[in-house]
């Protein structure tokens, strides 16, 4: 049978940036295929171009060992490609069965529409195991099930290739574990999955062959049981890549945040976090381990003064903190700073350009301007300075925010917060959709501050991250600190049992 896919010779140019170089790429039909590379590589644009977003400069699709012409994303379903974007394409306050069926509607009469839809999916339930309550509103399901909605959209539509860019960046580990399962039952239904990702242990748990693309060019592919995770890094970053974390034992100096009985309810008036007591220290890093969901959001957006706790004390440098005074502003003019755990809604506006998303929170800095007059030129200035000092790719102040890849994204927050010397740092998924070069250097980035006497508490979902990075851990569930422990002295076996809520007393 020929290829599901074959890429000749794909270029494509945006300006100055050449994104793609001749990249050549086989896809065998009912396989799963990983393109690894890191941020800025040029995976997610060819991936682009093959789902119709871009078109490319020059070269050849074949779909089926067919020539095809993928001008829209139209063309693409049409050839029986679809496609799961890392952030989803889904209307919230619409149901499961809306956005099935949104621009499908199969004509002006909706109910006819909508009973095609549901009889659809209770067929693709049943053979793939894509269970999902139809009628519930997409904007009350967890993040797992939205990315199914999103699959089952693909599916519905005819999609025989599944392109996946970055799925599990936003998904716990027993989502992702779901997804996986998924995955392969696509795969035994005949179906061809691309898998984007920079998680190599889930490249090497799933997929059986494995591209490879560094700086816009593609440099290998792979049979992925003849790889390895340190092989698959130094061709992604072409040099070898250090997939541990150095760091020496330090003692840690002076209380720096010390937060008492801390309670904090959502915006519904839901108790989220309860009770919280803990100290960082300068000079020592704080792991708070936890399933997503259970607090650490909510703790995080307190202690930066985004929101009011209800009960309990906080002080900083000894000095109390008066909630009727707390604030970001506040907080980070005594020198606590916040790098938050989603980048796109909290740390960037996408729409700016990325010299005005990097002062975010700043903007009153003299050396940015007089007044409230800012100076442009001396913005620009400033973040190529960081941008060449933490690699961001392309280095170009002047682009959109949004056209930055994640990582490169998640280098313009840490480069703001880092480099204005804080004492204390909250660092929410620091990694999150992040490649394996700019993994290494955000981690020394980290070890780097702790040396240098900072204290900081960071938020991760990521076990081998907090393993790594931290001199104590924390583990929260359902908004309560369940454990401390500090890593030489545990496993992430007792850390789960922890983070399920079975704390020593209990067991």
């Amino acid at each position: 049978m020929s290829p599901a896919i074959q890429l000749s010779d794909i270029n494509k140019r945006f300006g100055e940036v050449h994104a793609n170089k001749d990249v050549n790429l086989t896809v065998e039909r009912g396989t799963i295929h990983g393109i690894v590379g890191e941020n800025g590589a040029g995976k997610s644009t060819l991936m682009s171009i093959l789902y119709g977003f871009y078109e490319a400069d020059s070269g050849e699709i074949r779909v089926g060992g067919k020539p095809v012409s993928i001008r829209s994303p139209a063309d693409a379903i049409h050839v029986g490609i679809g496609m799961v974007h890392q952030h989803f394409m889904l209307v919230e306050p619409l149901t499961v069965v809306e956005n099935v069926m949104l621009g499908a509607e199969g004509g002006t009469m909706l109910r006819a529409g909508e009973a095609k839809v549901r009889a659809e999916l209770a067929r693709l339930a049943r053979d793939y195991g894509l269970e999902i309550d139809v009628n519930a509103t997409v904007g009350d399901l967890s993040v797992g099930l939205q990315q199914r909605v999103e699959i089952l959209k693909a599916l519905y539509r005819g999609a025989d290739i599944l392109i996946l860019d970055e799925p599990t960046a936003v998904l716990t580990p027993p989502e992702a574990d779901a997804l996986f399962e998924l995955l392969q039952a696509l795969k035994q239904q005949g179906k061809t999955v691309i898998l984007i990702t920079h998680k190599l242990r889930e490249i090497m748990a799933v997929t059986d062959r494995v591209s490879v693309m560094r700086r816009g060019e593609m440099v290998a592919t792979v049979e992925t049981a003849r790889t390895s995770p340190p092989e698959l890094a130094e061709l992604m970053v072409g040099r070898r890549v250090l997939l541990r974390v150095e760091k020496s034992e330090r003692a840690p100096g002076a209380p720096m945040l010390q937060v008492e009985n801390l309670s904090v309810v959502d915006h519904r008036g839901v108790l989220r976090v309860a009770n919280v007591s803990f100290t960082v220290h300068a000079g020592e890093i704080v792991g708070i381990a936890g399933v997503a969901g259970n607090g650490q959001s909510e703790l995080l957006e307190a202690l930066a003064g985004m929101r009011q706790p209800v009960l309990g004390a906080m002080r900083f440098e000894g000095q109390e903190i008066r909630f009727a005074d707390h604030n970001p502003h506040r907080m980070r003019q005594l020198g606590l700073l916040h790098v938050p755990e989603d980048r796109l809604r909290m740390g960037l506006v996408p729409a700016f350009p990325a010299f005005e998303s990097a002062i975010l929170g700043f903007s009153d800095e003299a050396q940015l301007g007089s007044g409230p007059i800012l100076n442009h030129d001396r913005m620009i200035a400033d973040l190529a300075d960081k941008m060449k000092h933490y690699d961001v790719r392309p280095p170009a102040p002047r682009l959109k925010t949004s056209k930055f890849s994640g990582g490169n994204q998640q280098k313009i927050v840490l480069a703001r917060e880092i480099e204005r010397q804080p004492k204390v740092l909250l660092v929410g998924q620091p990694t999150r959709g992040v490649d394996i070069g700019a993994i290494e250097f955000i981690h020394r980035r980290l070890i780097a501050l702790r040396d240098a006497g900072v204290g900081i508490l960071l938020v991760s979902v990521e076990l081998d991250e907090i393993m790594n990075l931290s001199d104590r851990i924390l583990t929260m569930c359902g908004g309560q600190i369940t454990g401390e422990r500090k890593p030489a002295e545990t496993n992430e076996q007792d850390l789960g049992l922890l983070m399920a809520g079975v704390t020593d007393e209990a067991a």
